[in-house]
């Protein structure tokens, strides 16, 4: 059974792996055995992250390139294969977030987040599939959200795309399943990382933040994820474990999306 978890001898890449989720999943990925590769759009972030890397007792590699430049993704996708290896996991984790109301949100800035999180996913699978056809086989991870799912006020274009990417997805399961190839999701949950920090920073008068209250309260499990709930899922994703799951947004978000809610 360990075996069926296990990543010894596989490459994954992970786009946007220099902080937050993807350095996590890619930390999991090596504490499973693979060989991890991610990019980032300035060398500083990725000169930092291997440090962060190197500190924890593994190698990364690290690239520079643009995940919605079709032509710099094919470029660092055949430099990867050649320095590094074939890539056997790929994980569309780069993306951005725009919370501007719909109506005072511009039809570019809408463009933008739809190109990082939704062409940017596309542009990078279809770069590596040919190469997992021609090994036998593949996984590919693509952070869904919970916005696939659900609607909020201001998050309009993050929604749409992330929604896309759940499509895609299934697509991508659809039309290469029959290559060994498997894409499934992951939508993770409120989950704990600096970027939401001011989130959850109790107010002047020692009471919790609104939006903390209103997280612990729409979560079952009563609390924020951390990155490390996500490790068990994606390594299960990218292992020969889930060699039959294909087309699956696994949520990974303490119960939110089966809650209703408690009564008032």
């Amino acid at each position: 059974m360990k075996n069926q978890f296990s990543l010894e001898g596989k490459v994954a890449l992970v786009t946007g792996g220099s902080y937050g989720i993807g350095f996590a999943i890619a930390t999991a990925f090596a504490e499973a055995g693979a060989t991890i590769v991610f990019n980032d759009l300035k060398i500083d972030l990725v000169e930092k992250a291997i440090e962060e890397y190197t500190k924890l007792g593994f190698k990364a590699h690290g690239y520079v390139f643009d995940v919605t430049n079709e032509n710099e993704v094919n470029e660092a996708v055949a430099k990867i294969s050649r320095e590094v290896g074939t890539i056997d996991i790929l994980v569309n984790n780069a993306g951005i977030i725009k919370r501007i109301p719909m109506v005072d949100m511009t039809a570019a800035e809408f463009r933008q987040v739809i190109d990082v999180d939704l062409n940017a996913p596309f542009i990078v699978a279809k770069a590596v599939i040919p190469a997992m056809i021609k090994k036998g086989g593949g996984k590919i991870i693509n952070i869904c959200s919970m916005m696939s799912e659900l609607g909020r006020e201001t998050v309009s274009a993050y929604a749409a795309a992330k929604g896309g990417l759940k499509m895609l997805t299934r697509n991508i399961a659809s039309e290469y399943g029959g290559f060994n190839i498997q894409c499934n999701g992951i939508g993770p949950g409120y989950i704990a990382t600096p970027q939401t920090a001011p989130l959850r920073e109790p107010q002047a008068d020692g009471s919790r933040h609104p939006f903390d209250s209103f997280i612990i309260a729409k979560t079952p499990a009563a609390r924020w994820g951390t990155t490390d709930d996500l490790k068990g899922p994606v390594v299960f994703l990218a292992s020969s474990a889930s060699d039959f799951v294909n087309g699956h947004v696994l949520y990974v978000d303490g119960g939110i999306l089966a809650y209703i809610g408690k009564q008032p």
